[in-house]
C-alpha cells in the first residue's frame, strides 16, 4: 500500500512536472507565431538586421557562390565583394534562408532557437544548479523568461545556445558519456556564431578546465569535449580562418581601432552595460532581474549563507567583471598593446559579456531559491511573472512597431517600378542610397557600390573615400565613425549625420552636399536612390529623373542620373 501511494504521488509529481514544461513550451511557440501570421507586415528589428543580415542572405543565395571558393567574389556588391564576407554556407540559418522566404526563414530561426534557449536552461538548472524536486516552477519560469530575451536574431545560439552547451559539457565532467551530450555538442555549431559567442564560451571553458584541473583532478574527457567542439567550429567556420589567417590582402578591419576611451567614461560605460545591458545581447534584466539578485545578496549577507551560496555570490562577482571587461576593453591604455599586437584591434575580445545573459538568468533563478528559502513564495512568483510580463513586451511586434514593416522597409514592389523606368540589366550599372540603407537595394537585386559588411578591402574602402571626403571633413564624428571603423560604407552627408532612413514622412532636404560624383562615375556607379530630395543636385552632377512612391513602401525614393564630368 505504501509503495501504491508513493507510485501514485511520484506520478502526480511528474504530470506536474510535463504541464509546466508544456505551459513553457507554448509559449515560446506563440512567441513566433506573429511572424506565420502577419507575414512580410510583421515588424522586426531593423539595426544588424532587415539594414544588413537578411540581404545578405538574399544576395548570397542569389549569387550562385553558396559554395564558392574561398578566393571567389559576389559582382553585385562593391564590384566583388569576397564571398568570405558573407560566412560559412554550413549555417544553420543560411540555409532556412535558402529554402524558405525570408520572413518564414526569420520566424523559423526565432522559433527554433528560442525552444532550444527554453530546453537548455531548463536542464542546466535542473541537472546541475536547483536540483530540487519542489522547485520545477522556478526552474521552468527562469527558462522561459531567458528564452524570450531579445536576442540578436541572427546570432541563433550563439548566447541563448550557451546553457545547453554547459549543460552537456558538465554532464561529461561529470562522468555521463551518453550520446546526448555529444550530439548537442555537434550541433550547435551549425547554428551559431564562433566570433559571436562560443569563442568567448569556449576560451571561458578552458579557463574553466585548467583552474578546475588544478583544484582536483583533471577531467580529460571534459578537455576533449572542448577540443572536440572548437574543432568543429573551426572547420564550420573555415572562411572565417582563411581570411584571418591566411589571406594577405588588407581589409577594412585593418583600420578599426577601439581604444579610444578614458578612463572616466570606461567606468561610465561599466555601469551602463552592467545595468542595462548591450543591444546584441538585450539581457533586460534591469528593472526586475537586477533587484531580485541584490535582495537575494543581502538575504546571503545577512544570514552568513557565503558557504552555502558560493555559487550565488560567484556568478555576481563575474557578472560584473563582464562588464567591467567589456567597457575597458575601449579604454586608451590598450592603445600601446594594440601597435605592437594588432590583431587585438582585428577580433573584438570585448564580446566576453556575450556570457552575461547565462550568467545573469543562472543568477535570477538561484535568487529566487534563496528568497523562496528565506522569506516567501509569494514574492517569488511575482518576481518571474513580472519578468515574463516584460519579456513579453519587448517582443518585436511592440517595441518596432513605429518601425516600417517587412514589407515596407524592402518596398519590392515601388524597387521593381524603378527597375522598369531604368530598363537595363541591373547588372550593367551600379547605384548608390541617400538616406536609406544600401541593403534595400541590394535585397531587391541592383548592384550597389555602397554597403554595409564586416570587412571588405581596404583598397575599396579608401577609393570609395574619395566620393565622401568632404562631407567627412564637414563632420568629426562621421570621419572617426567611418575611418576608425568603415563597416558602414555608405554616402555619408552631413546634414543627415548618422541617420539611415527618412522615410516619406520626413520633410528633410538636402542643402549643401558635396560628393565626388567624377570618382562614383568611374567607380561605375549611374544612379542615387535618395530618400529626400537634394537641392544643390546639379553641383553635384545630378539629374532628377523621377519620384517613386507606393503605397506599401516607407519611402519616397529620388531617381538621380549621374551625369558624366566633362573631364571624365
Amino acid at each position: 500500500m505504501h509503495i501504491f501511494h508513493l507510485l501514485l504521488k511520484n506520478n502526480g509529481e511528474w504530470r506536474g512536472v510535463m504541464r509546466l514544461f508544456a505551459f513553457g513550451f507554448i509559449i515560446v511557440c506563440l512567441h513566433a507565431l506573429p511572424y506565420f501570421v502577419l507575414g512580410e507586415d510583421a515588424h522586426m528589428r531593423v539595426h544588424d538586421n532587415l539594414d544588413s543580415n537578411i540581404a545578405w542572405y538574399r544576395v548570397l543565395v542569389r549569387s550562385g557562390e553558396l559554395f564558392g571558393s574561398v578566393h571567389a567574389t559576389i559582382p553585385q556588391v562593391i564590384n566583388g565583394l569576397p564571398r568570405n564576407a558573407y560566412g560559412t554556407e554550413f549555417s544553420g540559418i543560411v540555409w532556412l534562408h535558402a529554402l524558405f522566404p525570408p520572413v518564414y526563414a526569420y520566424g523559423l530561426s526565432q522559433l527554433m532557437t528560442r525552444v532550444f534557449a527554453f530546453i537548455g536552461m531548463y536542464a542546466l538548472l535542473k541537472t546541475h544548479v536547483i536540483k530540487e524536486k519542489t522547485a520545477e516552477w522556478i526552474r521552468v519560469g527562469v527558462a522561459l523568461a531567458f528564452a524570450l530575451t531579445p536576442f540578436w536574431p541572427s546570432g541563433m545560439l550563439s548566447t541563448l545556445g550557451m546553457p545547453l552547451a554547459l549543460w552537456a559539457l558538465l554532464n561529461i565532467r561529470a562522468g555521463d558519456r551518453s550520446l546526448k551530450n555529444y550530439v548537442v555538442l555537434t550541433l550547435l555549431p551549425l547554428y551559431s556564431s564562433f566570433v559571436l559567442g562560443f569563442f568567448f564560451f569556449l576560451s571561458a571553458m578552458f579557463l574553466f578546465w585548467i583552474v578546475d584541473a588544478w583544484r582536483r583532478r583533471p577531467s580529460i574527457p571534459l578537455l576533449l569535449a572542448l577540443v572536440y567542439m572548437t574543432a568543429l567550429y573551426l572547420a564550420v567556420e573555415y572562411r572565417l580562418v582563411h581570411s584571418f589567417l591566411f589571406s594577405t590582402e588588407p581589409t577594412s578591419r585593418d583600420e578599426y581601432f577601439h581604444a579610444r576611451l578614458s578612463l572616466w567614461r570606461s567606468l561610465r560605460l561599466t555601469f551602463k552595460n552592467y545595468i542595462f545591458g548591450h543591444t546584441h545581447v538585450m539581457t533586460i534584466h534591469t528593472l526586475i532581474i537586477l533587484p531580485i539578485t541584490f535582495i537575494a545578496l543581502y538575504i546571503v549577507w545577512r544570514k552568513k549563507w557565503w558557504r552555502n551560496e558560493r555559487l550565488f555570490w560567484q556568478l555576481h562577482v563575474l557578472n560584473f567583471a563582464l562588464s567591467l571587461w567589456y567597457a575597458f576593453w575601449f579604454y586608451k591604455g590598450w592603445l600601446p598593446a594594440t601597435e605592437a599586437f594588432p590583431f587585438l584591434d582585428r577580433f573584438n575580445f570585448a564580446r566576453y559579456h556575450f556570457l552575461r545573459p547565462m550568467v545573469i538568468y543562472v543568477l535570477f533563478a538561484l535568487s529566487l531559491r534563496i528568497i523562496w528559502r528565506a522569506w516567501d513564495r509569494r514574492i517569488v512568483s511575482f518576481a518571474l511573472f513580472a519578468q515574463l510580463v516584460v519579456a513579453l513586451l519587448f517582443h518585436e511586434q511592440i517595441v518596432y512597431r513605429d518601425k516600417p514593416t517587412f514589407r515596407a522597409f524592402y518596398a519590392e514592389k515601388q524597387f521593381q517600378d524603378i527597375k522598369q523606368y531604368i530598363k537595363k540589366p541591373v547588372h550593367t550599372y551600379r547605384v548608390v542610397s541617400i538616406g536609406i540603407h544600401p541593403a534595400i537595394a541590394q535585397y531587391n537585386g541592383f548592384y550597389t557600390l555602397d554597403t554595409y559588411n564586416n570587412f571588405y578591402p581596404l583598397s575599396y574602402k579608401h577609393q570609395f573615400r574619395q566620393v565622401i571626403a568632404s562631407e567627412l571633413n564637414k563632420n568629426k564624428k562621421l570621419k572617426e565613425y567611418f575611418d576608425e571603423w568603415g563597416g558602414r560604407c555608405y554616402v555619408f552627408v552631413d546634414e543627415l549625420g548618422k541617420r539611415y532612413m527618412f522615410t516619406k514622412q520626413s520633410n528633410k532636404r538636402i542643402r549643401r552636399m558635396q560628393l565626388n560624383t567624377n570618382v562614383l562615375y568611374d567607380m561605375g556607379g549611374r544612379y542615387v536612390f535618395s530618400a529626400v530630395p537634394i537641392d544643390n543636385a546639379k553641383k553635384n552632377k545630378l539629374k532628377l529623373l523621377r519620384t517613386f512612391e507606393h503605397e506599401e513602401s516607407a519611402w519616397t525614393i529620388y531617381l538621380y542620373e549621374i551625369e558624366r564630368s566633362e573631364t571624365t
